[in-house]
């Protein structure tokens, strides 16, 4: 969904702007002033999603940067709209109230999930409008088809995953039956992130939709590298002669770029050389973090007869 086309307003638009925008759109399509309009009614939850979206700077943010598509696999129906009180906010516009199908629990921040009573198949909607377990519309309470349960699984990344992007197959079963699913991992994916395949998890048993798939990335352990960010960490050991006298070392970038970095004389243990511009992206189309190589300083556990006797040498004149 296109939010900022369904509010009918520019990208750079403000705050405020958003805010007028929605609150115009939810005086006209509101359940309340359209009763049995269900286009009416599909049009007031497409507006509250983008609301909920565009009226959080984090969620915009995010929403600017990786685009729609990216942003809905980052982004479930229920992080979308958590901490979004649907009913604070219409009473603010003077709309709708707790009477009638003016009060909203599907969209309430209590219950520590974002959804307050909600507890349907994926969609804050389904509690919204009665379309949970059953709904009570003019004509009497009908039983409706119940969307298929949410599936979540872990999917594992490597770091040169991140750097690239990639497209993962993945084996699962339904019920038994054998289900071979591809995925885009996109450039910059973050531990924890989930990506959301529509309809591609449980089946319903009532003859509604199937549940969505949810992956949820982990990144897998690098021989070298540690990720900061969009920042890469990396050790280099270099020997006591060298901190003292200073050196170079030659550092690998994670897609295989060699570099030679200029050691200073009188390197201090740990301290951090940068290569910038060569660690991870910041998303899809962002700018890349820097490569940090922390030093540290090899002291020999033992020394031989020559060695004692030079450094031995070298307390004697101060060091």
């Amino acid at each position: 969904m296109e939010y900022y086309k369904t509010l009918g307003v520019e990208k750079s638009a403000s705050a405020d702007q958003i805010k007028k925008a929605y609150r115009k759109l939810a005086l006209k399509y509101h359940p309340d002033k359209n009763p049995d309009d269900k286009e009416a009614e599909e049009t007031f939850k497409k507006i509250s999603e983008a609301y909920a979206v565009l009226s959080d700077a984090k969620k915009r943010q995010e929403y600017d940067t990786y685009g729609s598509a990216g942003f809905q696999q980052r982004y479930s129906r229920e992080d979308i709209f958590k901490g979004f009180d649907l009913n604070d906010i219409l009473k603010q516009f003077g709309v709708g109230g707790q009477g009638g199908r003016g009060g909203f629990k599907g969209f309430s921040s209590g219950g520590g999930s974002g959804f307050g009573g909600f507890s349907g198949g994926g969609s804050p909607f389904g509690d919204m409008f009665g379309q949970g377990g059953g709904g009570c519309g003019g004509g009497g309470c009908r039983p409706q088809p119940m969307k298929g349960h949410d599936l979540t699984y872990e999917l594992s990344v490597s770091l040169e995953d991140v750097l690239h992007g990639t497209e993962k197959n993945i084996n699962l079963r339904h019920n038994g039956t054998p289900q071979n699913i591809s995925v885009k991992v996109p450039k910059g994916i973050e531990a924890g992130k989930r990506l959301r395949l529509s309809g591609k998890g449980a089946p319903s048993d009532t003859g509604g939709p199937p549940g969505d798939l949810y992956l949820k990335v982990s990144i897998q352990p690098h021989e070298f590298f540690t990720r900061d960010g969009d920042n890469l960490l990396m050790e280099k050991k270099i020997p006591f002669s060298d901190a003292c006298l200073g050196t170079s070392v030659e550092i690998a970038s994670l897609d295989g770029k060699k570099f030679k970095i200029k050691v200073p004389a009188g390197v201090q243990q740990d301290a951090k050389l940068r290569i910038r511009g060569h660690g991870l992206p910041a998303g899809p189309i962002g700018d890349r973090g820097n490569i940090y190589v922390k030093v540290l300083v090899q002291i020999p556990k033992e020394l031989n007869e020559e060695q004692q006797e030079s450094v031995q040498k070298l307390a004697e004149l101060g060091l």
